[in-house]
This record gives structure tokens, C-alpha cells and sequence, in this order.
């Protein structure tokens, strides 16, 4: 697990200035994969109970933009983010619950980046989404 001087780090690299609000939310995001904005905020005010969600909201656009997170929007969710960055992975999607978690991409080199027709686009990321339930709710459906 990262640690503040890590997360210090990263905002440093990505030439992004350190804040309080910054470290929090950059450890949020990296505690809880694929959480919404407000459980993110929630998270944050543990630590900070003063900090804003307009501030929360400023930080995680900040992350994005230096690609420090990624922001997901599965259909019919809100939006969601994550830590792992870099990488062209999907997400399997729980219609019951909502839980998301990491699919990596099909074994090869990036064969989902390979479109049937690009339509002369230079694809650079794929987003597949798979759907279906989870664990625990495939579960609870045959109890």
C-alpha cells in the first residue's frame, strides 16, 4: 500500500503541487478502487472533515487531467475512479449491486485496440464493460 510520501511523490511527478487535499484524495482513491465521487469525499473528510466537496471535485479533476486517476461512467452509473492508470483494462459490472471490479485485457498484444474499422482513427484505449452478477448477489438470487 502507498504511503503519504509516495502519494507526495506522484503529485510531484505528474508537476502538481502538494496539498492536504491532494495527498487525501490521491489515498482515497487508491484505498477504495472504483468508488463515486461522495464516497470519495467521505473518505477524505476521515481525515479532513474540513475540506469541501467543490474542493474534492477540483482535486479529482486535477488527477485526471495529469493522469494520476482515471475516471469511469459505466451506463447508468454515476461516475467512479480509479488508481490504475497506464494500462488499456476493462471493468465487470454488477447489474444487481453496482460492484465494479478490474477485468485485464485479453491476453496478446492489445488485440482489443485492433478495431474492425478504425475509421481511420488512431486508436489509442478500448472500453469494454461486462455485465452480470456478482458473487454475491448471484448468491442471494438462488437462496
Amino acid at each position: 500500500m502507498a504511503t503519504a510520501l509516495d502519494f507526495e511523490q506522484m503529485l510531484r511527478g505528474a508537476a502538481l503541487r502538494v496539498t492536504r487535499p491532494r495527498v487525501a484524495v490521491l489515498s482515497a482513491v487508491h484505498a477504495h478502487p472504483h468508488a463515486d465521487t461522495d464516497s470519495i469525499i467521505r473518505a477524505v473528510r476521515g481525515g479532513l472533515p474540513e475540506v469541501s466537496r467543490q474542493a474534492v471535485y477540483d482535486v479529482l479533476r486535477a488527477l485526471t487531467g495529469a493522469g494520476l486517476v482515471r475516471r469511469i461512467e459505466p451506463p447508468g452509473s454515476v461516475a467512479r475512479y480509479e488508481s490504475r492508470v497506464g494500462d488499456n483494462h476493462h471493468h465487470v459490472v454488477c447489474r444487481s449491486c453496482g460492484l465494479v471490479a478490474d477485468v485485464d485485457c485479453a491476453v496478446g498484444e492489445a488485440p482489443c485496440l485492433t478495431a474492425s474499422d478504425g475509421h481511420g482513427f488512431s486508436i489509442d484505449e478500448a472500453e469494454v464493460t461486462y455485465w452480470g452478477l456478482c458473487p454475491g448477489c448471484s448468491t442471494a438470487g438462488n437462496a
